[in-house]
């Protein structure tokens, strides 16, 4: 199978995410029924005519609706936004359930085989279900042969931008093939995102290393990274739009820039000075790899140090053995990691580090894996991502000689162990800080906001709470995350800042004079940014975001029953103690009322009872006197 060239041949093609009409100088497979069980000729290429295409249009092309499923990281996530916000501009419908759908769009990703066991297994359901499908992203471009793939429409990691034409084909009775990588998709393009207080912001594409047991690279390529500028303007759009979070999302961060002259700290210095000042929109850096930030330390931290940047960085170590990052190659020591979480660790207040661990790499000892268990109760990381090696195919890994799979499995366990016995938020509780606030939780009582160092912190409010910033006070903590009731939630009204309604207690963010302190302070002591940010949703700008919302019903109902629920949950929460005393306050209640009370109800009912019997005994004795006489 070829891919498709062009369509517009010798005038340089159509604007990214612009669709243009099939010419019949344009070469793709139509899908045949197969004759006497063989199969049909693939690389048979059959020119589509304006007549052919129309007889195998039953529906007009953009009309139809699109099941978008996506696996993996961030990246993968973006590709999907981007993807579906080109689609819904051509009027596709997209919805949640699949069986309702004309056409199955999969996003795969290649880490691990579990993602790809679930893509095969969901490309199965649609050929059972016999839905036209589009399958994106890196299991097909880096595997562009993989018998699942037969017989499907592909768009590669560097072609989303044309994803309309692919899906219009597809629908069309069509193959479609689309894996040569050329330029980078543009950053301005229609975005449907998932979260619409969130843009997942690709900086680069592909990195430098070349880790033995990564099939990433294989698909996503060589570092290719935006410019500075199209990013810093991709920016500006987002936040004009009401974004509240900015994710910057890449194989390596780190990497950024090395291929165009330029590097990380340059780009994030130059993001920063877009942001509003009043931190109502938050800037997160995502993973990076140790080698490509220990040149850029301390200019990193001075960024993670800004009141409008996460003090949170994902840096993986995969292991505590050298001699397996060797194996990996991973071009870094573990002194080299440490010297990054010590150095951010000293230099940002409140700083949060996430890493990755890989269980029985092939060739790691019983004495590698006591390393690694070391370091991870050593620096009591609150997110530690533990997975198991897979051998992906085409990778040096997967000709090594393998560790015993109860093994692998024995050393995972342990590891999740020690992780899980940690406790990295206590002394938390009774803390007051500045939470941003952008999804309902899984519960679906709590929304989730996050700290200045990205501890989630989960509270009970309206939904409108979404986008907008809020003081807590930490009421308890989780082994996963913290708790808080929100003291007030800032504000903002026609460009001047406010804050909304207040507890009864009068609790305010007190000036900061102290970095560690909870809310997101600049180092200058006026004005605190804590006492500044803008609501999220807008044409309600007017509105205190604590308020219950007006005329949104639904949205209200949502939130007393989360409310009642959280009050419920409470309740069991307290646990057997309280549940004890709880009984034992109503027994001595009950015993008061009965000393107060019941004891002079039941001497009068006594004397009631008494008069009666003898007014009874009196009827009886003077009726027998009657009849006597």
């Amino acid at each position: 199978m070829e891919d498709i060239e062009d369509l517009l041949v010798g005038s340089g093609g159509a604007p990214a995410g612009f669709r243009l009409p099939i010419t019949a100088s344009v070469s793709v497979n139509l899908k045949k029924k197969k004759k006497n069980n063989q199969q049909s000729d693939l690389n048979n290429h059959s020119s589509i005519q304006p007549s052919l295409t129309a007889s195998h249009s039953p529906k007009i092309p953009g009309t139809q609706t699109i099941y978008m499923k996506t696996f993996g990281c961030s990246h993968n996530q973006s590709d999907s936004e981007y993807m579906a916000g080109q689609l819904s501009a051509f009027g596709y419908v997209l919805g949640d359930n699949p069986e309702e759908a004309d056409l199955w769009l999969i996003n795969t990703c290649t880490v691990k085989s579990p993602s790809q066991s679930a893509m095969e297994t969901l490309i199965s359901k649609c050929r059972s279900a016999k839905k036209p499908l589009v399958v994106a992203g890196c299991v097909p471009q880096g595997s562009r042969n993989l018998k699942e793939l037969e017989g499907v429409s592909i768009v590669g990691v560097q072609q989303i931008d044309r994803v309309v034409e692919v899906v219009e084909e597809t629908l069309k009775g069509h193959e479609v093939r689309l894996l040569n990588r050329k330029t980078l998709p543009a950053l301005d393009l229609p975005k449907v995102r998932k979260n619409k207080f969130i843009e997942i912001l690709p900086i680069n594409v592909g990195c430098l290393g070349a880790c033995t047991y990564c099939k990433t690279k294989h698909a996503r390529g060589h570092l290719g990274s935006y410019t500075v500028d199209s990013l810093v303007e991709r920016v500006r759009t987002v936040i004009t739009d009401g974004v509240k979070e900015i994710w910057l999302s890449s194989e390596d961060t780190g990497a950024y820039g090395r291929d165009i002259g330029v590097n990380l700290p340059i780009l994030l210095k130059a993001i920063v000075a877009e942001l509003p000042s009043d931190g109502s929109t938050m800037l997160r850096i995502g993973m990076t790899n140790p080698p490509y930030i220990l040149e850029h330390l301390k200019d990193i931290a001075d960024v993670l140090c800004h009141p409008c940047v996460y003090s949170f960085l994902h840096v993986p170590v995969q292991s505590g053995s050298d001699a397996v990052l060797a194996a990996m190659n991973r071009e870094y020591t573990v002194g080299e990691f440490r010297a990054v979480v010590d150095t951010l660790t000293e230099l940002v207040p409140g700083m949060q580090i996430a890493t990755d661990i890989i269980c029985g790499f092939p060739g790691e000892t019983d004495e590698d894996f006591a390393q690694t268990v070391s370091l991870i109760d050593e620096y009591k990381l609150p997110q530690v991502h533990i997975s198991q090696f897979y051998p992906r195919p085409g990778t040096p890994a997967a000709r090594m000689k393998k560790v015993l799979s109860t093994v692998v499995k024995k050393r995972s366990r342990e590891l999740t162990n020690v992780f899980e016995s940690l406790t990295p938020y206590n002394g938390m509780e009774g803390k007051v800080e500045r939470i941003w606030i952008t999804e309902i939780a899984t519960d679906g009582i709590h929304l989730v906001g996050h700290t200045k160092g990205y501890v989630q912190v989960l509270v009970i409010g309206p939904e409108t709470m979404l986008g907008t910033s809020a003081i807590v006070k930490i009421t308890s903590v989780g082994r996963w995350s913290v708790f808080g009731e929100v003291i007030e939630t800032l504000n903002q009204i026609n460009g001047n800042t406010a804050s909304s309604e207040r507890k009864s207690n009068g609790n305010k963010c007190t000036p900061c004079s102290n970095l560690e302190e909870a809310c997101a302070c600049s180092r200058e002591p006026e004005p605190c940014a804590c006492e500044m940010t803008s609501c999220g949703v807008q044409n309600a700008l007017e509105e205190s975001t604590i308020s219950l919302p007006k005329n949104e019903n639904r949205s209200l109902i949502r939130w007393l029953l989360r409310k009642r629920k959280n009050q419920s949950q409470k309740r069991m929460e307290n646990g057997i103690v309280s549940e004890i005393k709880e009984n034992q306050e109503w027994s001595r209640g009950r015993m008061r009322e009965w000393t107060l009370v019941d004891r002079d109800r039941a001497l009068v009912g006594g004397m009631v009872v008494s008069l009666l019997t003898v007014a009874v005994l009196l009827s009886f004795f003077v009726s027998g006197s009657m009849m006597a006489n």
